[in-house]
């Protein structure tokens, strides 16, 4: 389960982490200070549930879990007040904690995560065409390639690639620690990986959380930096897009 934090308090994020890092099944955390980086990063980070907190700063809990693009992840509410409960559950709430968070109390609300993300896979697979369950799941981007070479075939996270690059009738997916092969058109990839990836070179396409800046010539070409210290080619044809796309980013 992928998990974000809301909160504009750094303690209140920094207790969470801790606790959730002596649960089972949790495959990532991250956090977000606000609501609008909030709702940025439930496109990069693609989390299926939010612990959320209800009074911040500009956007409050409550708007962000009604701005919650669909599917959208489900939502815990933790929060100092207790007035806000039948709110939250209008809101469709998972479940509703009070700070500061208990352990326990917060091991049944994962267990209610887990339980009800069960009934949503369960819910999309029922709907589906006889014969079709070999499909991926129309809407989601995938968490994970698997990607065969040589009789072994490797998991690939999707969050931890940087970059795609173009290699005869395969794709080079960048994750840092190598550079595996996927036999796809990178166009047809970047259909599957959804928005997150932007083409920025012919060749080559770059994962927008990675972006450290960009790097352009006198003529408009030039290079993206990766925050990890990598260069992606950057052509001054997919500059503009590239831009926009970091632009609608907190």
């Amino acid at each position: 389960m992928r998990i974000l934090i809301v909160d504009d308090e750094r303690p209140a994020r920094d207790r969470l982490r801790r606790l959730l890092a002596g649960q089972d099944g949790i495959e990532a955390v991250d956090e977000a200070r606000d609501g609008l980086e909030a709702l940025a990063k439930v496109a990069t980070f693609q989390p299926d549930a939010l612990l959320l907190d209800i009074q911040m700063p500009g956007i409050g809990g409550l708007d962000v879990a009604a701005s919650l693009p669909a599917p959208a992840p489900l939502v815990v509410f933790v929060t100092a007040y207790d007035d806000y409960a039948l709110r939250a559950f209008d809101a469709s709430a998972v479940d509703y904690l009070l700070k500061p968070c208990d352990p326990a109390r917060l091991a049944r609300a994962l267990a209610r995560l887990r339980e009800r993300l069960g009934e949503r896979l369960r819910e999309r697979l029922d709907a589906r065409p006889a014969g079709s369950r070999h499909v991926p799941l129309a809407g989601l981007p995938p968490r994970q390639l698997l990607v065969t070479e040589r009789g072994v075939t490797r998991i690939v996270r999707v969050a931890d690639i940087r970059w795609l690059e173009t290699a005869d009738n395969y794709v080079a997916l960048h994750d840092g620690a190598a550079a595996p092969l996927l036999r796809q058109t990178l166009a047809g990839l970047l259909d599957t990986l959804g928005p997150a990836f932007i083409r920025c070179h012919r060749r080559a396409a770059v994962h927008l959380p990675w972006i450290d800046r960009l790097v352009a010539n006198d003529k408009g070409d030039g290079q993206v930096m990766l925050k990890d210290g990598g260069t992606v080619p950057l052509s001054r044809q997919y500059r503009p897009t590239l831009l926009a796309a970091l632009a609608a980013l907190p």
